[in-house]
């Protein structure tokens, strides 16, 4: 006899897996949360071995408005409920990683969130029904749809000879008197890579640091997955000759030699010239990627980005396998090292897109929206109160954006939150016109240097130079049908204040103006500014 199935299956209790329990729940949705541990939040039990997060907590924000706090609150999920918030739990700007877990728990309880712990997904399958699961006791589950937020749990292990023999950021000691006197090799030059580089500063003699490309920088790029300020405290030892560097190139070979290690590495800087060099310990800190091997063959994913992630739509689903829905990190897949689709400030908006996108799908509730009339003055009205105060906006910037589609009757529907790539070619927006308003830094923000005065920046405030501003600032696009027809960018501003009536409000209402009285095939449709 067929087992009835649930409207969706969420595998992993982690932030996006509770994010994602609690919205299906207040929709009315029949689901369940399979989760391996036993209780919410296995991964950050482990993760990040050292125990303080890069996720900020800022607690005093000089505003009582919880949507402008969200801005500055990296580690809160999204409800109603001002008592779950994550800036309860601690003060600490950098929190600690069982603070985050406690908070995770109390979220999943303050629910009563439908939550199978101790229940390892071992076997995903399809049927003319819909998902099969199978855990590791035998015992069968089964949905329609199937969302996975597992987040990345396998470590990424670069093709070298012989990596299999060096330890792994997962299991290595954080005892740094264990690596007292010893010539350290750290692979990777991520967070993981100088967070443990710097735990062994003042025992280790020597520590290399690493990988084929250069050190970002998370305040160069504003991808916050790059080096934080935090763990670069190895950079300072490295350039005042603390018997510490950096190395650009590829590690060819690692070969265990007794008690030593032998590593063939080619430096990318000196026309890859090979030198081996040997250390007494080698950490491979080379990140993770997405676990698909539960899967049947004909229901695996297609994996991209070195096969670290599943190839997702616009919809957060797989590009191959129709049902399967994807939640949390595994979202950057959509926006990887641009936005911040890989952490909890930004996938907590995401997963909140997706559910709309799962109820217009699947359930007949047409995407939220209010109505407006479409006059100029009041579009912009609605523009500059949401740029000034969206955290989703300010979080996601240029993935998430509000959208407004214009009516045949002289009205306008405003949309909040849409997935930008979502909107084009989806119902929402099908023969209509439409605007696109989202928070933007400016083109090549990363290739400037943030700290050299003597840059030329987009002066605060200025109309003219609007379009050249590198900083964060909201940026408007009219599309008709899919097509880019014109494209409005409001200053930027140092308080990140957008709302001055002759430089912001003004200027906008003015494009709109141009814009709505464009006529329906006036000029083909392409780039504007």
């Amino acid at each position: 006899m067929h087992q009835e199935s649930l409207d969706y299956l969420v595998i992993g209790a982690g932030p996006a897996g509770l994010q994602l329990g609690q919205l299906l729940q207040a929709a009315g949705h029949d689901y369940r949360i399979l989760e391996s541990g036993g209780t919410p939040g296995t991964f950050f039990r482990t993760f990040p071995r050292h125990r303080k997060l890069i996720s900020i907590n800022k607690v005093h924000n000089g505003t009582s408005d919880p949507e402008l706090n969200l801005r500055m609150d990296w580690n809160s999920l999204l409800s109603d409920d001002p008592d779950l918030l994550f800036t309860r739990y601690t003060k600490r700007y950098f929190p600690a990683a069982d603070d985050l877990v406690r908070y995770l728990a109390d979220f999943a309880e303050a629910f009563k969130l439908d939550i199978a712990h101790d229940t390892r997904a071992v076997r995903i399958a399809r049927d003319e029904h819909g998902f099969v699961v199978t855990d590791q006791r035998g015992t069968v589950h089964r949905a329609h749809r199937l969302v996975m937020a597992t987040g990345v749990t396998r470590p990424y292990i670069p093709d070298v000879p012989g990596i299999e023999t060096a330890e792994q950021y997962p299991e290595v000691s954080v005892d740094p008197e264990e690596f007292t006197d010893l010539r350290v090799l750290i692979l990777g030059k991520g967070n993981s890579a100088l967070e443990t580089a710097d735990n062994l500063v003042e025992t280790a003699a020597v520590i290399h640091v690493a990988g084929p490309h250069g050190i970002k920088l998370a305040w160069n790029t504003h991808f916050v997955g790059h080096l934080r300020a935090v763990n670069n405290n190895f950079l300072d030892t490295y350039q005042l000759k603390s018997q510490n560097a950096l190395l650009d190139g590829h590690v060819q070979s690692i070969e265990k030699d007794g008690a030593r290690y032998r590593v063939r590495f080619g430096f990318s800087r000196a026309d890859e010239v090979v030198k081996e060099l040997v250390y007494d310990r080698v950490i491979v800190c080379t990140g993770f990627r997405f676990d698909a091997s539960p899967f049947d063959e004909d229901c695996r994913p297609d994996l991209v980005i070195n096969d670290r992630f599943a190839a997702l739509t616009p919809a957060y689903e797989s590009v191959n396998v129709p049902g399967l829905y994807f939640a949390g990190t595994l979202m950057q897949q959509r926006d990887f090292k641009k936005s911040t689709g890989g952490f909890i400030h930004g996938f907590r908006y995401a997963v909140r897109a997706l559910s709309r996108i799962l109820d217009e799908r699947h359930h007949d509730r047409p995407w939220p929206h209010r109505p407006l009339t479409a006059e100029p003055a009041r579009l912009a009205d609605a523009v500059v109160e949401r740029v000034n105060r969206s955290s989703a906006l300010w979080q996601q910037f240029g993935v998430l954006g509000d959208l407004i589609v214009t009516q045949p009757d002289g009205t306008a529907r405003y949309h909040e939150e849409v997935p930008v790539d979502y909107t084009h070619g989806s119902e929402l927006t099908r023969e209509r016109d439409y605007f696109t308003v989202t928070l933007e830094y400016g083109p090549d923000h990363d290739k400037v240097d943030p700290f050299d005065i003597t840059v030329r920046r987009t002066a605060q405030n200025s109309v003219d130079d609007a379009f050249d501003a590198s900083y964060l600032h909201p940026v408007i696009r009219h599309f008709r049908d899919g097509g880019l027809l014109a494209t409005h960018h409001l200053a930027e501003n140092l308080e990140n204040e957008w709302d001055h009536p002759d430089v912001h409000h003004a200027p906008l209402a003015a494009f709109l103006a141009r814009e709505l009285n464009r006529e329906p095939a006036s000029e083909p449709a392409g780039t504007g500014r």
